[in-house]
């Protein structure tokens, strides 16, 4: 059967072509790169065809789904950040775009994905059935709505949340290019107003959707991401050590809280015999650098990064207390995967951090390192708390988050998208045959 503009219609509940769209997929951390590699593996186990359309740094996929590459001029990769490209390294009106927009303090991949990715769908929407855009909610996901294919958008949160925090923590003429470079949100808010149906992992998330973006209440829906059990889980072989506290989080990203846990783990550190991991890359004369030195926790802190899955799997499985200090979370993956761990967590009272732990956490208010400190230090000296939270921990992952069950929620979503989409068409064809 063909739709009105010549391409095949989506099977009613037969297997789909389902494209995913990802800006930057950063395989090992970053909530958006992980949720893309571990939806698509469950999107093709279900049966369908799964093609990835990602820009750098491309995700690593799974055995299943397809990489197909939409390569940007790469300006903020870790080894070389706004880097000036050689001339002959422009392909295109878009990359000429892309480096003006990031000379203007501007970030530009969104916009500048999506671009591309109206361009490379545009040869190929004949063979896709549904378009999922993987938090891009650039002006070229509206021309992909044109092409007449069904669009499913997934914001994890609203990136305005991470303007408000980082604006806040500015302080004087910083605040300039703050705000220049967050401003890419404005067009996100536009277009996910313009777009059909929306995903996000949780009920908080969603009232920041509606709050920030204006998104229409019925265009929102709240299905909660899941945990790779295979990975995470508790290791009998793998020795808890004494006095390890371990966090997962982006260093010098004041949104993620490391600054609270650095100065919460200096008190805690002059009390009790602990180390401190954290599973992040260190910038060099960074925020996070600079304080060190102020608390004098240079030599003190272990930062680990570039390490594989399985690696972190068993760095977390190895800890006494794992920490997620953040001031906001949509969702959180690594609180989700310390409880799969069943090590014991805590976490700040913040955004859907309490929904997605119940009372599986010790939570805490966000930014205030006093009482981070207590939380630590009442659970380093509690065996029987930590087995409870353990226990409490394993018990709510294993009933609320399974990625099968992601996949399957989320194939739901496309059936309903691709009819809303069909229905007009069918009207109009069958308006036509009257004719």
């Amino acid at each position: 059967m063909s739709t009105a503009s010549g391409r095949r219609a989506a099977p009613a509940d037969g297997p789909l072509r389902v494209c995913l769209l990802s800006y930057r997929s950063k395989p090992h951390c970053g909530g958006q790169g992980i949720y893309l590699r571990h939806l698509s593996r469950e999107l093709a186990a279900l049966g369908h065809q799964v093609q990835v359309y990602s820009g750098q740094p491309y995700p690593e996929l799974e055995p299943g789904p397809k990489l197909i590459e939409l390569p940007s001029l790469d300006l903020y990769r870790d080894d070389d950040p706004f880097r000036t490209p050689h001339l002959r390294e422009y392909r295109d009106w878009i990359d000429v775009l892309e480096v003006a927009g990031m000379w203007t303090a501007y970030f530009p991949e969104p916009l500048t994905f999506s671009l591309r990715a109206l361009r490379a769908l545009r040869a190929r929407a004949g063979d896709v059935d549904v378009v999922h855009d993987n938090q891009v909610l650039g002006y070229g996901n509206l021309g992909i709505r044109r092409l007449g294919l069904p669009l499913v958008t997934s914001i994890h949160h609203p990136i305005s949340v991470d303007r408000r925090i980082e604006l806040t923590a500015a302080r004087g003429l910083r605040k300039l290019p703050k705000w220049r470079w967050y401003s890419f949100v404005g067009m996100q808010g536009r277009v996910a107003r313009r777009i059909g149906p929306v995903l996000t992992g949780s009920e908080s998330s969603k009232a920041d959707i509606l709050r920030d973006f204006k998104v229409p209440p019925d265009n929102v829906r709240v299905i909660p991401l899941g945990v790779d059990t295979r990975l995470f889980h508790p290791r009998p072989e793998t020795r808890r050590v004494p006095g390890r506290i371990v966090a997962v989080a982006s260093a010098d990203s004041p949104v993620k809280g490391v600054a609270t846990l650095l100065r919460a783990y200096a008190k805690l550190a002059t009390e009790r015999t602990v180390s401190l991991t954290l599973v992040s890359k260190l910038m060099p004369d960074g925020p996070t650098e600079r304080l060190l030195g102020e608390l004098s926790l240079a030599d003190r802190v272990e930062f680990v990064s570039g390490i594989s899955d399985s690696e972190l799997a068993q760095l977390v499985a190895s800890a006494e207390i794992a920490v997620v200090p953040s001031l906001y979370e949509g969702f959180s993956l690594p609180a989700v995967e310390h409880m799969a761990s069943g090590t014991p967590l805590v976490a700040s009272r913040t955004g859907a951090i309490p929904e997605v732990t119940g009372d599986a956490a010790m939570l805490v208010t966000p930014g205030d390192p006093e009482e981070l400190c207590a939380a630590l230090r009442t659970l380093h000296d509690s065996p029987a708390e930590r087995e409870r939270l353990s226990a409490a921990a394993l018990a709510r992952v294993a009933e609320r988050f399974a990625w099968p069950a992601v996949a399957r929620a989320t194939v739901a979503e496309y059936r309903q998208a691709i009819a809303a989409v069909r229905t007009p068409a069918l009207t109009q064809a069958q308006e036509a045959a009257r004719c």
